[in-house]
């Protein structure tokens, strides 16, 4: 019985719960707010042209994204010097060689592109944050 929870019936419909046997009165209900991610649909086609293992470490740091919003700590995210308003995620803590640009749109982050990493392709990157520029306007 040790560690499961029961629920007594005290008198008609009030209840209390017990831990380990003894009545525990006290509930205390913790809830999370979940931010929501959105993908430009340019955005979710780069992202499905990743190789599988960098699709899902993308998915994972988007998932960090969507518990913790603009609480993300650095090195999963981070600002892009010279732009302003957009940021960059970075799965597997930075070590990923690839990037998703991002902006937050009210309550929602939107990710306007997805690229390589700027000490990778600067090229590439660049191509990426102007991209998800163009479309982050649009929406």
């Amino acid at each position: 019985m040790r560690g499961r929870l029961r629920i007594h019936r005290r008198s008609q419909d009030r209840r209390t719960e017990s831990i380990a046997g003894q009545p525990y009165y006290n509930i205390c209900v913790i809830v999370r707010r979940m931010w929501q991610v959105g993908w430009h649909k340019d955005a979710d086609l780069e992202l499905n042209k990743l190789p599988a293992p960098e699709r899902v470490a993308m998915i994972h740091a988007v998932d960090k994204l969507k518990a913790l919003g603009p609480r993300l700590p650095y090195p999963h995210q981070s600002s892009i010097r010279g732009v302003q308003g957009l940021r960059e995620l970075r799965p597997r803590g930075g070590r990923s060689r690839w990037r998703a640009f991002y902006q937050r749109q009210g309550d929602v982050f939107v990710i306007g592109a997805v690229g390589p990493e700027a000490e990778v392709d600067p090229r590439g990157f660049d191509r990426a944050i102007r991209d998800a520029l163009a479309r982050l306007e649009e929406r």
